[in-house]
C-alpha cells in the first residue's frame, strides 16, 4: 500500500514556473514507477510524465516535453515535477500516481493516486 500526497500547486502567470512535489508513505516506494497526470475541467485525465522505479530515463507527453521535468528521490520517498514556461492550457488538477508496471502512460494501470494539487495559469 502506498499513500500519496501532492503539494506545490498554485496560481501563476503565463511563463512562470512551479515545482510540484509528491510525498509517498510506505516502505515500498522504490518498487513503483511513479507518474504525474493532470485533469482539466471537462476533460479526461491525461498522462504527463513518469519515471521508472530505478530513476530513469523519464518519459513525457509530447505536449510537455522540454518544459516539464520529473525526478524522484527514493531515499526521501518523493517524486517532483518541475514545470517551466507555464501556459494557460497547463491549468489542471495534477495528480501523482504509482504503478507496479515498469513502463506505463495509461491511467488505468496506475494502482495508487493522490488527491491532486491545483495548478492555475493566468494569461
Amino acid at each position: 500500500q502506498v499513500q500519496l500526497v501532492e503539494s506545490g500547486g498554485g496560481l501563476v502567470q503565463s511563463g512562470g514556473s512551479l515545482r510540484l512535489s509528491c510525498a509517498a508513505s510506505g516502505r515500498t516506494f522504490s518498487s513503483y514507477t511513479m507518474g504525474w497526470f493532470r485533469q482539466a475541467p471537462g476533460k479526461e485525465r491525461e498522462f504527463v510524465a513518469a519515471i521508472t522505479k530505478s530513476g530513469g530515463p523519464p518519459y513525457y507527453a509530447d505536449s510537455v516535453k522540454g518544459r516539464f521535468t520529473i525526478s524522484r528521490d527514493n531515499a526521501k520517498n518523493t517524486v517532483d515535477l518541475q514545470i517551466l514556461s507555464l501556459k494557460p492550457e497547463d491549468t489542471a488538477l495534477y495528480y501523482c500516481a504509482a504503478t507496479s508496471q515498469y513502463y506505463s502512460t495509461t491511467y488505468g494501470t496506475y494502482d495508487y493516486w493522490g488527491q491532486g494539487t491545483q495548478v492555475t495559469v493566468s494569461s
